[in-house]
């Protein structure tokens, strides 16, 4: 990409890309909690039936659970009671009725397992569902985010949306939601059963409930931040991983090594130290969690054995009494243990919302424009433009391209050449004045329609794992092998080609680094050949070859542009002296403009800018 591309609007970018002092580039709102768990509450929406028959069947194996305890506690005053008529000489143990109370034990267990694998079945559905859905909207969200988004921040920021925030979005659902709820459901259902059994010792056990609470929402406080904190620098790290491992021949060569592992140091430090306050201040919710249910459950103990001495309550109410109080408790502590993953959740939940919530391209207008047969005249009227809008880079810019015409745009470097293909793609949109597309404004067509007529060769070859046949055929889908292998032809590419391993099924590594940087262009030329689109544009599209392909290359684009409107963004100013006119742009104007010879005749810009490059 040509140094224009990025003129006037991207930000100061610290090593590798990234933002000033190893943050994420853009910066980071105000994160909040609350909006967030909302946010996610109506994103489950579409889910909220199989949510509510997850909660009943919580709810149900909750209930048969909790009756357990009760019901086995009478096994047990059943025992004592034999044992104490055994010893008055009135009767003895009633081992029937026992084993009878045991098997209505197991059968209320064997219910609530199932009732609870049922719910934990129909949630981790849920789950994947949701997670499914979020990673489609957010890969359907990138296709129409604006081209200015990506240049303004690391690749590895925005993948990590896509692979870190929903993993871990969706291993809370699947495990601290579920955990939440069968843990709510339990604690309701033990404090009826432990009423039943005696309010006194209820209200003792009960006292612990505010302490856990008071603890919970004073740890919560003061580590939500670190959670932000951390999820945040997760995927500004991952963005440092990504472009390090990409930029390694650069790093090597430029000695970097040191720069590149002392900028990861610095983001790894804020990572490692969040990390370890968040992990800190949640773990230590869980012993915290366990003394005050221990101190709960010694004053049941007490309590209840002097209501037994007194013949208030059984001795098998007793047992039962202290297993709801370890029921009672346990689900608490199960919540302080799946807090930070409810918060890490929350945390991965904003940024992701964040991201599907960003400012989207208008796709399409109420009434687009359809062209049946394109001709493909162009035309830039007064068109004024800048990445920012204070720093204006295209100040007043008109020109007529009849159909069929090869129109030559050269320039110094951050002329606005690349500037204007970009415009013209509806990349970017025009401050003022407009841009026509056989007589009609190009925001008037639907965008992916509008780049259905264009065809582009870039300076920066874009080509990806796949076989270099998939790769050519990606210009038209519908291509036959034999069309294929003739794009190639016409691009002088077939003959490297068939001497790779594989010829035409050679697979293409993830970078395309198994070919060289002149075989890639000549891969994206024949991509271009194949699609056979009405205009074409090509941006420095022969500078990674040497000048004996290039001039076997110019002769296949002027075959190939024959009755095409082509657009040609060129330094080396040989290989455009046949076009139909060439534009000179300076500072975002056009200074001077005709065909080579005419150019040359005037002795201006051109003229001197022509000349040098054949100076020594």
């Amino acid at each position: 990409m040509s140094s224009e591309t990025r003129h006037g609007h991207r930000p100061h970018r610290g090593p590798m890309g990234r933002g000033p002092m190893g943050g994420m580039v853009g910066g980071e709102k105000a994160k909040n909690f609350g909006k967030s768990f909302r946010q996610m509450l109506e994103y489950m929406g579409g889910y909220k039936i199989a949510v509510f028959v997850v909660m009943v069947f919580a709810a149900c194996s909750t209930v048969f659970s909790v009756a357990g305890p009760k019901v086995m506690g009478k096994a047990t005053t059943e025992l004592a009671e034999g044992l104490m008529r055994k010893i008055g000489g009135t009767g003895g143990i009633d081992f029937d009725k026992i084993a009878f109370i045991l098997l209505c034990t197991l059968a209320l267990y064997v219910v609530s397992s199932v009732f609870s694998f049922v719910q934990g079945w129909i949630m981790s559905g849920i789950t994947q569902k949701i997670c499914y859905r979020m990673r489609r909207e957010i890969s359907e969200k990138i296709n129409r985010m604006p081209m200015k988004y990506f240049e303004s921040r690391p690749y590895g920021e925005v993948l990590s949306r896509i692979t870190n925030d929903v993993d871990t979005l969706g291993m809370g659902l699947n495990q601290s939601v579920t955990q939440i709820i069968t843990s709510t459901c339990t604690i309701i259902g033990t404090l009826v059963m432990m009423l039943t059994i005696s309010p006194l010792m209820t209200l003792i056990a009960v006292v612990v409930v505010p302490v856990s609470a008071l603890i919970m929402s004073v740890v919560v406080k003061f580590s939500q931040k670190y959670f932000r904190t951390q999820q945040r620098y997760l995927g500004t790290i991952n963005g440092i991983v990504e472009e390090t491992y990409a930029g390694q021949l650069v790093i090597k060569a430029f000695n970097k090594e040191e720069d590149t592992i002392a900028d990861f140091d610095e983001t790894n430090g804020v990572l490692y130290r969040s990390a370890r306050k968040s992990q800190f201040l949640s773990g230590i919710m869980h012993p915290l969690m366990i003394f005050v249910g221990n101190m709960g459950y010694a004053g049941v103990a007490i309590s209840g054995g002097m209501l037994a001495i007194r013949g208030a309550i059984g001795v098998g109410d007793i047992q039962a009494f202290i297993q709801y109080v370890k029921s009672f408790t346990q689900p608490m502590q199960q919540i302080a243990q799946v807090i930070n993953q409810v918060q890490s959740m929350m945390a991965a939940a904003e940024r992701v919302f964040e991201f599907l919530g960003e400012e989207e391209e208008v796709q399409r207008p109420e009434n687009p424009v359809q062209l049946k047969e394109p001709e493909g005249a162009v035309e830039f009227d007064h068109v004024r433009f800048g990445y920012d809008p204070e720093q204006v880079i295209i100040k007043d810019f008109s020109v007529k391209v009849k159909p069929g015409q090869k129109i030559a745009i050269v320039g110094p470097t951050g002329a606005g050449k690349t500037t204007m293909v970009k415009l013209l793609m509806r990349f970017y949109d025009v401050n003022s004045g407009s841009i026509k597309l056989d007589g009609h404004d190009i925001r008037e067509f639907d965008r992916h329609e509008l780049r259905e007529n264009f065809g582009m060769v870039l300076q920066d070859t874009w080509l990806f794992n796949g076989t270099i046949r998939e790769n050519i055929r990606y210009g038209c889908l519908d291509a036959t092998d034999e069309e294929v292998v003739a794009a190639a032809k016409a691009a002088y590419a077939d003959h490297f080609i068939r001497t790779l391993p594989g010829g035409y099924d050679m697979v293409l590594n993830e970078d395309a680094s198994n070919v060289s940087q002149g075989q890639k262009q000549l891969l994206t030329i024949a991509r271009a050949i194949l699609a056979d689109n009405r205009v074409l544009i090509l941006d420095e599209a022969t500078s990674s070859v040497d000048t004996r392909t290039e001039e076997r290359i110019q002769k296949a684009m002027d075959n190939l542009m024959e009755g095409r409107t082509s657009f040609i963004i060129a330094h080396r100013l040989s290989t455009i002296v046949n076009a139909d006119m060439i534009l000179v742009m300076k500072d975002g104007d056009i200074i001077e403009q005709g065909n080579h010879r005419e150019l040359l005749a005037k002795g201006g810009f051109y003229a001197g800018l022509y000349n040098s490059q054949f100076e020594e």
